[in-house]
């Protein structure tokens, strides 16, 4: 069963950048499409963004533009590039295939605040 590790969480301002790194214990080349995703706090998990294979992406509007997502088969490692982050962007990140099959991991908290 693969299994996923986040890092690179942490507290920003209003406007700051965080690059978050999931790593898989096994292969992801032979999933189709991986993902981020986020659950704010009372909220359900929502998916922000995706990358196939041969680096189709898919956004969510509410990070389209300011968000980055790329994958490294090689490495079996998935990474979201963060910029002008927003107070509604506290959340706890998480990454999986999609739709999600992995075992998920512990994710990686993201804080923007003033």
């Amino acid at each position: 069963q693969v299994r996923m590790v986040e890092s690179g969480g942490g507290s920003v301002q209003p406007g700051g950048s965080l690059r978050l790194s999931c790593a898989a214990s096994g292969s992801i080349f032979g999933s189709n499409v991986m993902g981020w995703y986020r659950q704010a706090p009372g909220k359900l998990r929502e998916l922000v963004a995706t990358f196939t294979r041969i680096g189709s992406t898919y956004y969510a509007d509410s990070v389209k533009g300011r968000f980055i997502i790329s994958r490294d088969n090689a490495k079996n490692t998935v990474y979201l590039q963060m910029n002008s982050l927003k107070p509604e962007d506290t959340a706890v990140y998480c990454c999986n295939c999609v739709p999600p099959i992995f075992e998920w991991g512990q994710g990686a908290l993201v804080t923007v605040s003033a």
